[in-house]
């Protein structure tokens, strides 16, 4: 198969992937297991596209969707920055280097073994299960009174969220509601250090990317995907006020679960 074959990624196929990176963004169900799965699912020749070329177009969804939610929350980001102080610098750069430092050293051997549908799946069902457990804590703290610990605490989270179907959004609310924190406080700290990790692995990809080059075709299509992932998740920012209250996580758990009983069962019967 030719370079420019592995490097295509069909128009509808891209815009399909970039309309369902929103709201899966947005909600703890793992954005990245769903652009796994959906293509194994739908009957896709995913697998015959190079897979780092695969990973980069990820990584585009996943920057559409941040710059929706810099325009979406531009508010709130705002507020924040005016009370950006020490300790809150500290907690951002603890939940950022485990992430940082395990992507950046295990991140291609990682995709090698634990890139497939099945691995995906028990991925799922893991986040599902911290998420599970971690909610049955008390809800006593708020976001201002976040330390280093709990920064440690989040970063280790958004390293094992590197594992397909892991979520960084599931596993990172784990982590603070485990550490405490009211549901919506673990919400806001989720989505306060998701930025300079998707920046990072923005930044990471795309010097890759420039290293070996990329075709019209890939280029085309990581626009495209770009775009329609900004689309979505503008048009979803909505679904962040259905973690943001006073709301159980059981039912994203339970989806997930859904979703990788489904796979499995898929795989047995293949």
């Amino acid at each position: 198969m030719s370079a420019a074959a592995d490097e295509r990624i069909p128009v509808g196929r891209a815009i399909a992937l970039g309309i369902i990176q929103g709201p899966a963004e947005l909600l703890p169900v793992s954005s990245s297991a769903h652009i796994v799965l959906v293509p194994w699912l739908a009957g896709w020749d995913w697998e015959a596209i190079d897979p780092e070329v695969r990973k980069s177009f990820e990584v585009a969804l996943h920057t559409g969707a941040a710059a929706a939610l810099l325009i979406g929350q531009r508010r709130l980001i705002a507020e924040e920055m005016r009370a950006f102080d020490l300790r809150g610098a500290l907690v951002l750069a603890l939940s950022f280097m485990p992430a940082a430092v395990v992507g950046y050293k295990l991140e291609r051997a990682i995709e090698r073994h634990l890139g497939g549908p099945r691995a995906t799946a028990y991925g799922l069902l893991a986040g599902a299960a911290a998420m599970l457990a971690a909610d049955t804590r008390p809800q006593l703290r708020g976001r201002g009174e976040a330390g280093a610990v709990d920064g440690l605490a989040l970063g280790v989270a958004q390293a094992t969220a590197l594992a397909p179907g892991v979520s960084r959004n599931g596993i990172t609310l784990a982590a603070a509601r485990w550490r405490r924190f009211s549901r919506d406080q673990a919400n806001l700290l989720s989505r306060t250090i998701a930025l300079p990790i998707i920046v990072g692995a923005t930044a990471l990809k795309g010097t890759r990317l420039a290293r070996r080059g990329a075709s019209p075709e890939l280029r085309r299509s990581l626009a495209i995907g770009v775009a329609a992932s900004f689309a979505s998740t503008l048009a979803s920012q909505r679904l962040i006020g259905l973690v943001e209250r006073d709301r159980a996580l059981w039912p994203y758990a339970a989806y997930r679960a859904g979703l990788a009983a489904t796979v499995l069962a898929r795989l047995r019967q293949s």
